[in-house]
């Protein structure tokens, strides 16, 4: 019977579709992947492999151990979660986080993640969501921290945080009498996250209208850069007001009232069943309790 670690390394070639990811992935060396895959060929008696094109991809009988060694690592996974303590957990995972828990609780479950975990190497990537789960499902992120949820059979999410979003504006802003709508909106640069993420698209088509040109929208992935361009007047933002919650108790920046209708963001804890080496489900359980006590729940 092929070892757990030949599996665990033919999982992953064939999911990055790479040799060289795969070795990154796992901490070796792609000749050391190489010469595990082509043991358990010899082992097995057949090619799992088809190595001929630019990109690697899976022969019919690879594609029937590519499930088995999904079992096999999902039941690892599910073990270690039942049985081990969590210093017993080691290893790399690769989290991808939104900007809006950066900038409110993220520092604290890192906090508490080194502590729970000291044996554990968390590796940081701070996007857009819609970017973090193409990653996700793609084998590059475990755990994500994203808006969600992730769709797919194989994706497993957590409810994380409701932030209710608003209009932020500096006091001396002209704006108008409040509260404003559509037609006045429209006179007004809004900042905000960028295309192609929820309130982007939310924003755009609130303020739709086949007849006028579309709206000023500036769309930018940092939130300092936005919470700067609000204070510097530059126009109105739709973010978080927890994001900003110093400076509205400063006055620095204050709400705006609108007569539109805006959804809160809802942000999931979001990864792949059990393929993390059993580090995703219980770090995102961490993040919940992280996210209710921050919330004061």
């Amino acid at each position: 019977m092929p070892e757990l670690r030949s599996l665990e390394l033919f999982y992953w070639v064939a999911e990055l579709r790479s040799f060289s990811r795969a070795a990154e992935r796992l901490n070796t060396t792609q000749p050391a992947v190489s010469q595990r895959i082509a043991n358990l060929e010899a082992e097995l008696g057949v090619r799992v492999l088809d190595r001929s094109a630019r990109t690697v991809t899976l022969t019919p009988q690879g594609r029937t151990l590519f499930d088995f060694a999904e079992r096999f690592l999902r039941l690892r996974a599910d073990m270690l979660a039942a049985m081990a303590t969590p210093g017993a957990f080691s290893g790399l995972l690769r989290l991808g986080v939104a900007e809006t828990i950066v900038q409110t609780w993220l520092s604290r479950f890192i906090e508490r993640a080194h502590a729970l975990y000291p044996n554990v190497t968390i590796d940081l990537t701070v996007d857009v969501s819609p970017t973090m789960q193409a990653l996700l499902l793609g084998g590059e992120l475990d755990l994500v921290f994203l808006l969600g949820p992730v769709a797919g059979a194989d994706a497993a999410n957590l409810e994380l945080s409701v932030f209710p979003l608003a209009f932020i504006a500096a006091p001396g802003l002209a704006l108008g009498p409040e509260p404003l709508g559509p037609a006045a909106l429209r006179r007004i640069p809004i900042i905000t996250y960028p295309r192609p993420t929820q309130p982007h698209t939310l924003l755009r088509r609130l303020l739709a209208d086949p007849s006028l040109p579309p709206p000023r929208i500036f769309g930018n992935s940092s939130l300092t850069t936005i919470v700067r361009m609000t204070l510097d007047r530059i126009g109105l933002s739709l973010i978080p007001p927890a994001v900003v919650a110093r400076e509205l108790a400063e006055g620095t920046l204050r709400q705006v009232q609108t007569t539109l209708a805006l959804p809160p963001l809802v942000f999931m804890a979001s990864y792949r069943h059990a393929l993390a080496g059993g580090l995703a489900a219980p770090l995102a359980a961490l993040a919940r309790e992280v996210a209710t006590e921050w919330h004061g729940g």
